[in-house]
């Protein structure tokens, strides 16, 4: 293909969950066409697979203003800005409306299966960056796609790609044959069937994260319902316990993120889960009942489990980028601008810089990941963050480089200092000292109708695991 004109073409945006949508609509704003593609059938697809799950933000820090800005025509009106949406809440409230609002721009059922540079695969300098992209789509009906693009936007997350039980990042000996009593999700025990496979049983919860405390949370609220006797929950954690284990807890500027570690210190406090430390799981084997015994990589060999719940993280799929010059850190697999200022053993939610076009981009100009996964595997990530990502990354296509540079970010802190609390070093206490918040007042969160209420505190959780979320 000899080089073209791309400036008519679409920007491509992979991904119709909260940051795709809102980097259509600041396109939109921009005077540039967006191409919205979603593998899901229907936009917000990864958010509705924790609906019963309570974000920790509330309704004034998740809608993105050109967002909103393009409802209002619409008769749209945002929910209370102080109230806390579920994730339910979010996509009918908000995500879906917005995509409504966007029309044929968003296209579901349209998985990206590559992309690359109109006739120049990963190896071919000549002429490169004036091809334009090209993305192939598969449909559900099995057709496929070829579409052409200015810039490609890849907002696709990382929810299809959660981390095993494995503590060396693969999938324990065992895992992967013990399936159907392996969840990587946080359940909803609202559910009859999902409960059912949980009270009055024993569950491992693997992780340290939000997602861990909201399922230590669950458990121990089912535990204490009238038909809840024998609910156990066993709580792994890789490294030894300290205050920082928890959270910042009040001193945390979201409340309900803070909440969400109160919840499961709890959970242990009231005897509705033991915690094991230092625990880093090896292999997974089966009883002569068929109930999972878990090995740890020390010898250590815990009493069997009913069900495991693993919420190691997230990572991000990049194989349909294989044929684009991307430029990632080697550890997080986050951009190599942006990695620094989000490596989890430096820094917590609230103590990551603002950061926009220029840290997110790679050697193959025109691409841009952003969300959820422009953090690799990074846990801290908020949605507010996201929008400020794709607010700068469309000023930049337009080339409006003014604004796309004029980056500002005021993030929550959560009342951890020095990182995420990710540190293997016996000890590690990162509540204290001057970086973290003064306490702010806390307060009582209900949950949604569809989830158990947890007497103790509220359980607010996120879309893509770990401390911060949504």
């Amino acid at each position: 293909m000899n080089a073209r004109d791309t400036t008519g073409l679409p920007v491509v945006v992979i991904g119709a969950g909260p940051v795709g949508l809102a980097a259509a609509a600041h396109l939109l704003e921009r005077g540039i066409e967006p191409l919205v593609l979603e593998a899901g059938p229907v936009a917000g697809a990864a958010v509705r697979e924790w609906a019963h799950v309570r974000l920790f933000s509330t309704w004034s820090e998740v809608v993105d203003p050109a967002a909103e800005k393009l409802l209002a025509p619409t008769g749209w009106i945002r929910p209370d800005p102080s109230t806390y949406p579920s994730g339910a809440d979010w996509v009918d409230l908000y995500l879906q409306p917005l995509a409504d609002t966007l029309g044929d721009r968003v296209r579901t059922d349209a998985l990206v299966t590559g992309v690359s540079r109109a006739g120049r695969d990963r190896i071919v300098d000549a002429d490169r960056e004036r091809q334009p992209f090209v993305v192939h789509v598969q449909h559900t009906d099995g057709r496929e796609e070829r579409l052409f693009a200015r810039a490609v936007i890849d907002a696709s997350g990382t929810w299809t790609t959660p981390g095993p039980a494995g503590a060396d990042g693969l999938p324990a000996l065992g895992e992967r044959t013990a399936a159907e009593r392996i969840t990587y999700r946080v359940p909803d025990l609202e559910n009859a069937a999902v409960r059912a496979r949980f009270i009055g049983r024993r569950t491992a919860v693997v992780g340290t994260g939000a997602s861990a405390f909201t399922a230590l949370a669950f458990l121990a609220d089912l535990a204490r319902a009238d038909d809840g006797a024998g609910t156990k929950a066993l709580w792994l954690l890789r490294r030894p316990l300290s205050d920082s284990t928890f959270g910042g807890g009040q001193a945390d500027r979201l409340p309900a993120r803070g909440a969400l570690g109160l919840a499961a210190r709890t959970a242990l406090d009231e005897g509705h889960a033991d915690a094991v430390t230092g625990f880093r799981i090896e292999s997974v084997e089966r009883d002569s009942d068929g109930r999972l015994v878990l090995l740890a990589e020390d010898g250590r060999r815990l009493d069997p489990v009913d069900e495991v719940i693993v919420l190691t993280g997230f990572r991000p799929d990049l194989s349909f980028l294989s044929e684009i010059r991307l430029g990632l850190d080697e550890r997080l697999q986050a951009p190599l601008a942006l990695a620094p200022l989000i490596d989890p053993n430096q820094h917590s939610c609230g103590t990551v810089h603002p950061h926009g076009h220029r840290e997110l981009a790679h050697p193959e100009q025109g691409i841009y990941l952003v969300g959820m996964k422009s953090y690799g595997r990074a846990p801290t990530f908020l949605a507010m963050t996201g929008y400020e990502q794709v607010r700068s990354v469309a000023a930049a296509v337009a080339g409006d480089f003014q604004a796309a540079d004029n980056v500002e970010l005021t993030l929550p802190e959560t009342g951890v200092c020095g990182g995420a609390g990710l540190f293997d070093t016996p000890g590690a206490d990162q509540t204290g000292g001057g970086c973290c918040t003064p306490a702010p007042r806390p307060v009582q969160l209900t949950t949604p109708a569809a989830v158990p209420v947890v007497t103790t505190t509220a359980v607010a959780d996120v879309s893509a695991g770990g401390c911060c979320g949504a």
